[in-house]
């Protein structure tokens, strides 16, 4: 009840001879939020949970079957002037009790009108679940007499006991994992093949019904009350859940935290049995399913669990920590406060933070966690569109309404109809309107800033890869490795004696042919043609030998760095002929060879390209320029370096069929070289990698949006 209450309302006379109480059902309990007390009313017929300040529960626990609401009223008014609700907090706090199901009437229709209420509160629910496509819940049984009878062997698990073991437990299968870190790596590599999708989803079912058991019986031993169980469809996946919404109510709130804590505790207690028995036995069937129980466990607690931004376990243990109830609802009240304050005029509008800290909070939370949800439910369409285009398309029809013409619909009944709008609603409309034409004008109209960014790498435009043309055995080095080196100069002296030998034996050859051709023409004529070319071919043999003795000495190509980190290692050995020796790199002129994805050839052969820069990885505080560029027109598989895939820690998706080098790409690509200005750099060196960047001409967002999401229909699912 935040505001300036007005003591009197001219609607009370509707409910001042009213006469209503507390239903006898309704449980009441005192609970500290933030340093000041409150007390909870519970409906065990609906599990629903009402929070009151004191002062209001003053005039609620004044309400009897025998008096009226204005006695009530005037009751809490006498002993509590300061700080008893006005008559219009109390219209709205028994409206708001009226809907929950907590009021009793001296009526013998209001026992129809509370299944009325409550069929009512279910269809919206319904509805609500239907909406809400991706996270369907069907209750199925109603688990607390077992519950009951099992924690009896089980609640010594729930002490400081149980914390003992689940350390030792956890401790030791955590030693488990480390010692066979490499052999973890390797079977992670083929989680997703299909001859384990049935086990890693055995393990999926197994992991979470352990997870929301561990959420039932840590509420259950606090002594909380778990009535519903049954499926939830995550993504159109069965899983388990259970609703433990009856923690909510414990005073203590380490409680109401470890129950919120309670299956990621569950999953890493069996995670770490699980990591026992995969260290302990061999390759089968038992030895998979352990191991995917442990992928699933850390897997699902690192990105689903313990993220706060979504309605899962980290979420309500955020809100107990800051002692924040409903932070999801109440975020979405704060940021409506600050609208109506700032933006339509209303003086003092209906916040629920009781702190300007606390309203930080509720911000920071609305708006990190609408942003959130929107990117991880865009991505949860892509991932089930590629295997079930048909239900990507349904699910993306519900988002569609549900994160557009819903907010629309929500937003033109409140401006229209919402009685704290009255004095200020043709402001209101007037600021939305002005907001939306602002933010489509925006997006729409006024141009930004447009640029192409593209990896690459530098390459010297004056570049030998070195290789012996001869084979050979290494008996001397002679330039070290990253000296610079003359054209001509040698850089490595091999022998073959069996050259050596080769060379006499072929020339011994020669004489004996030269002798026979002599033979030939004195006695016989015929034999000269076949001689003669035959003395032709093992001349060229020798003059073949000879250079290939020649070869023997490896010389620089041009000027330039001998780079040859490996060089010493070849001292002593055979080297077959074509073994890469090193790299000659000359550094006075380089080029940036840079691929571009299809999806941007639009940008390159479009409008345009007005000025181009290069930063270099572990360089991005100095912009290098480029002097001219030109393009590639036809597409192109193989990258410039095997750095710019993945298989070397590259951007670039790379090909898994053939391709040992890691250098052919997924999908076809354009490349531009762009001559290289350093600039005086000393960081520009060969087979460095960096980003090029292409001012293109500005353009608005919208557009931008638009067409890159058409190519990524088209792209993905040729539409």
């Amino acid at each position: 009840m935040t505001g300036i209450p007005r003591t009197f309302s001219e609607s009370w006379y509707r409910v001042a001879g009213q006469k209503i109480c507390l239903r006898p059902a309704v449980r009441v309990r005192r609970q500290n939020f933030r340093g000041e007390r409150w007390i909870i009313l519970e409906n065990p017929f609906s599990n629903q949970y009402f929070r009151l300040r004191p002062a209001a529960y003053e005039f609620v626990a004044r309400l009897r079957a025998d008096g009226t609401v204005e006695q009530a009223w005037q009751e809490c008014l006498d002993r509590f002037p300061d700080a008893a609700p006005s008559q219009e907090d109390a219209i709205q706090l028994l409206a708001q009790l009226y809907f929950a199901n907590l009021l009793q009437y001296d009526l013998a229709a209001d026992s129809a009108q509370l299944f009325e209420r409550y069929k009512s509160r279910r269809q919206r629910e319904l509805g609500f679940s239907f909406l809400n496509i991706m996270f369907m819940r069907f209750p199925l049984l109603d688990p607390d007499r077992f519950l009951v009878r099992t924690l009896r062997a089980l609640r010594w698990l729930i002490s400081p006991w149980g914390a003992a073991l689940w350390l030792l437990v956890v401790g030791f299968g955590l030693q488990c994992a480390l010692s066979n870190a490499g052999a973890l790596r390797a079977q992670g590599e083929g989680i997703l093949n299909p001859g384990n999708l049935a086990l890693l989803y055995l393990g999926v079912i197994l992991v979470k019904t352990l997870h929301e058991f561990g959420h039932a019986y840590f509420c259950r031993r606090f002594g909380g009350e778990v009535h519903i169980m049954g499926v939830m469809l995550m993504i159109f996946t069965p899983m388990p859940y259970v609703d433990a919404t009856s923690s909510w109510s414990f005073r203590e709130r380490w409680k109401r935290a470890l129950v919120g804590m309670a299956g990621m505790i569950t999953e890493i207690f069996f995670a770490a049995i699980a990591a026992v028995v995969w260290s302990r036995t061999g390759p089968g069937a038992v030895h998979s399913l352990a191991y995917n129980i442990m992928f699933v466990a850390s897997v699902s607690t690192l990105l689903f669990n313990i993220n706060p931004l979504m309605r899962f376990d980290g979420y309500y243990i955020l809100s107990d920590l800051l002692e924040i109830p409903n932070l999801n609802q109440r975020s979405q009240l704060q940021l409506q406060a600050w609208c109506e304050r700032f933006l339509f005029g209303i003086k003092n509008p209906s916040a629920p933070a009781g702190s300007r800290r606390e309203a930080a909070w509720l911000g920071v939370f609305g708006v990190a966690s609408g942003i959130y949800r929107v990117v991880v439910f865009t991505g949860i369409l892509l991932v089930v569109a590629d295997r079930f285009l048909i239900v990507g398309l349904v699910m993306a029809a519900f988002c569609l309404v549900s994160w557009t013409f819903m907010p629309l619909f929500k937003l033109t009944r409140y401006l229209a109809f919402n009685p704290r709008l009255e004095r200020v609603r043709a402001r209101a409309i007037g600021v939305s309107l002005g907001l939306f034409s602002c933010l489509l004008v925006l997006l729409a109209v006024v141009p930004f800033p447009h640029s192409l960014r593209a990896p690459g790498i530098v390459k010297a435009t004056q570049r030998t890869d070195t290789v012996n043309e001869a084979p050979g055995r290494v008996v001397l080095l002679c330039a070290e490795p990253g000296a610079w080196v003359l054209q001509g100069q040698p850089l490595l002296v091999l022998t073959n004696p069996e050259l050596t030998l080769a060379i006499s034996n072929t020339r011994a050859h020669l004489d004996e042919i030269n002798a026979r051709l002599r033979l030939a023409q004195d006695e016989d004529p015929a034999d000269i043609q076949p001689l003669s070319q035959l003395h032709d071919s093992v001349s060229f043999q020798i003059q073949k030998l000879l250079k290939d003795q020649e070869h023997l000495m490896v010389k620089a190509r041009h000027d330039g760095f001998w780079i040859a980190p490996s060089l010493s290692d070849f001292s002593g050995r055979w080297l077959p002929q074509g073994t890469e020796l090193g790299l000659l790199v000359n550094p006075a002129h380089f080029e940036f060879h840079a691929i571009v994805a299809e999806d941007d050839a639009k940008a390159l052969f479009g409008a345009p390209l007005h000025r181009a820069s290069v930063r270099l990885a572990g360089q991005a505080d100095q912009k290098l320029a480029v002097g001219s560029w030109k393009v590639i027109p036809g597409g192109q598989n193989i990258l410039p370096s095997p750095a710019l895939g993945w298989a070397g820690g590259g951007d670039v998706p790379v090909s898994t069929q053939e391709n040992p080098q890691g250098d052919k790409s997924a999908e076809p690509f354009f490349e531009v070289i762009a001559g290289l200005n350093p600039g005086g750099s000393r960081q520009v060196m060969d087979g460095r990698s960096g980003k090029i960047s292409f001012q293109l001409a500005p353009e608005p967002l919208l557009p931008r949006w638009t067409r890159s999401l058409w190519q990524l229909l088209q792209k993905r699912y040729e539409l």
